[in-house]
């Protein structure tokens, strides 16, 4: 907006409603500011290029009230951490060296606070001179204080004395990094006034960019993260005309365009998880309320990663098939169920439990997270098959047939050399399951079971957590007319994160979940895919390793162009459908 010359603000106000919409959408990005002698400060720099690459600037103030840090984190798109006093060394359990500068007290704990709650949110991050460092430290990485009193060698000049919009020395950025995709080039001339440093990247961070003297320019995530931090000052060139920094902002404006309409669709849409194992560790002092680190799904990752149900099963790993041990592995499935519904009647207020693809929806709607109960292998049920219709009326909604060795039931996809399929007992307990209006899930059953499964269920089955064969060699996975057969049948197969199952060369990421996901598609169609995590049984991939980091898949699945009708399908719609059919007895 021009500065008016009329002085007529009825002109100016009647000039924003002469059409409809009046503004276009923007991502809302959050911005540190400098606090000193009383007054908030932020050079123009900053917000003028956040503005010109298309964000909406706001200047975060100090403040000590982490509700309102939390409430300010739900309304950001992106985080952009700038420049100003050192980072007090306390912080990083260091006592401050003589060549400190000076602290801002005000700053520093907010803002690694800051940092690591927009992290667990997967908000994009950029952070700029004192920002990169902030950003390293968050995360444990290391600094030095100084980079002349620590760090080995002869250094650059590191605080130029010419004016901050022209380059004093260069960078040689690494040319597999997103930097280097984002800048286009090997060797970037900058500007530099700093004199502490990264030292060691944190944990899931890896250097991007070096200084001819060896100190260490830029920083990004290894973790699929929309994270990078940059140790010049890319904001000062535009002020001078120059835009050769502005594709740095060209790209964290479009992951913030990118979270904010992933957020925004998870507001729409139901997301699901069709397979968790998180009942596993609730003997061991877990608290569902609190963010633990042992656990990849809880209350606290759930909201962040704007997940609203999950399907929680109780685990029973395959034993011996003797009376006993039948009567024990019931036993043990009841109490696990029990397990879940005291943690959610502990967590009333945030959780309730849901029976029905309804429940769900309507919990949605009142501000509550969802958990559905599954069984994970038949073997639950021992030789009484009374007890699916028992465990039916507890509310669990699926159960997997078998899981890694054969039951009295079916023959599994492992352990299994004399390829048994669907026992007598096994196809009475089916059409149990099609009666009471459970879902037959055949994740872990062998190929024989699955055929003959396919052939005994008069209703579609499902497969909760499972990938694809061709993609990945392994017998938990499924083969392409596996995936035909469950296609036609009207069932669902739904993607494991579970590492193994995705690749067996390297570490699995988020990418090559997409992949099998992809694949999916191609063989079965929209309507036939889902994703089940396994986390908490060993699932959590580099880039999606918690239910927190969820929103990161949708993210990669707009990148896909995947419409919103298809990313409702895939984030539990088609799940849903089955399981409607299935309870529709």
């Amino acid at each position: 907006m021009k500065t008016s010359c009329t002085f007529d603000i009825n002109k100016s106000y009647a000039a924003l409603h002469n059409r409809f919409p009046n503004h276009t959408d923007h991502p809302v990005i959050g911005i540190t500011g400098n606090f000193n002698d009383g007054t908030l400060m932020l050079l123009s720099g900053y917000y003028t290029s956040v503005l010109k690459a298309g964000g909406i600037p706001f200047v975060i103030p100090p403040f000590e009230d982490t509700d309102i840090l939390i409430n300010l984190l739900d309304n950001l798109d992106g985080l952009l951490l700038t420049g100003g006093a050192d980072i007090n060394p306390l912080y990083l359990g260091e006592e401050p060296i003589k060549e400190l500068h000076n602290i801002n007290p005000y700053r520093d704990c907010q803002e690694l606070l800051l940092t690591r709650l927009a992290a667990n949110r997967q908000i994009p991050i950029l952070g700029i001179c004192r920002g990169i460092q902030v950003m390293n430290a968050a995360f444990g990485g290391k600094l030095y204080q100084d980079i002349d009193a620590q760090m080995e060698g002869m250094h650059l000049k590191h605080s130029q004395d010419m004016d901050r919009a022209f380059a004093s020395h260069t960078v040689n950025i690494e040319p597999d990094s997103l930097l280097s995709r984002i800048m286009n080039t090997g060797t970037l001339p900058v500007n530099s006034f700093h004199h502490q440093a990264v030292a060691e990247p944190a944990p899931g961070f890896r250097v991007s960019a070096r200084a001819a003297d060896g100190v260490i320019e830029a920083i990004e995530s290894t973790e699929y993260k929309s994270m990078l931090g940059v140790q010049w000052h890319p904001e000062c060139f535009i002020l001078n005309g120059d835009k050769c920094m502005m594709p740095l902002f060209g790209w964290f404006i479009r992951e913030a365009k990118s979270f904010r309409a992933a957020k925004r669709l998870h507001e729409r849409i139901l997301t699901l998880d069709s397979h968790c194992d998180t009942p596993m560790f609730f003997g061991q002092n877990i608290n569902f309320a609190t963010r633990d680190e042992k656990i990849k799904v809880d209350l606290h990752k759930m909201t962040e990663g704007r997940q609203d149900a999950t399907i929680m099963v109780a685990y029973i790993p395959q034993k011996e098939r003797t009376d006993e041990a039948l009567l024990a592995a019931t036993a043990k499935a009841d109490r696990l169920l029990n397990d879940i519904e005291e943690m959610v009647a502990n967590n009333c207020t945030a959780v309730d439990i849901a029976r029905t693809p309804a429940d769900l929806y309507r919990l949605k709607k009142a501000g509550k997270k969802a958990i559905m109960l599954g069984i994970e292998n038949g073997y639950a049920i021992g030789k009484d098959i009374r007890n699916v219709e028992r465990f039916r009326n507890r509310g669990v909604v699926y159960m997997t047939l078998c899981h890694n060795g054969n039951n009295d039931i079916c023959g599994s996809a492992r352990y299994n050399d004399e390829g048994l399929g669907v026992s007598e007992f096994g196809e009475q307990v089916i059409h149990e399951m099609n009666r009471v209006g459970m879902m037959v899930d055949l994740s872990h059953a062998g190929e024989r079971s699955f055929y003959e499964t396919l052939e005994i269920s008069r209703t579609p089955v499902v497969c909760s957590h499972s990938s694809c064969r061709a993609l990945c060699e392994h017998p938990r996975n499924l083969t392409d007319e596996q995936l035909r057969a469950i296609a036609r049948r009207g069932g669902v197969v739904q993607v494991c994160l579970y590492g193994g199952f995705l690749r067996s060369d390297v570490p699995a990421t988020i990418c090559d979940a997409v992949e099998h996901l992809h694949h999916i598609v191609n063989i079965m169609g929209i309507e036939h895919v889902g994703i089940g995590t396994d986390f908490d049984g060993d699932g959590g991939i580099i880039g999606c390793n918690d239910s927190s980091e969820l929103i990161n898949f949708t993210r990669r699945l707009l990148l896909e162009r995947y419409s919103e009708a298809d990313i409702q399908r895939i984030w539990g719609g088609n799940f849903l459908r089955v399981m409607e059919e299935v309870q529709r007895i």
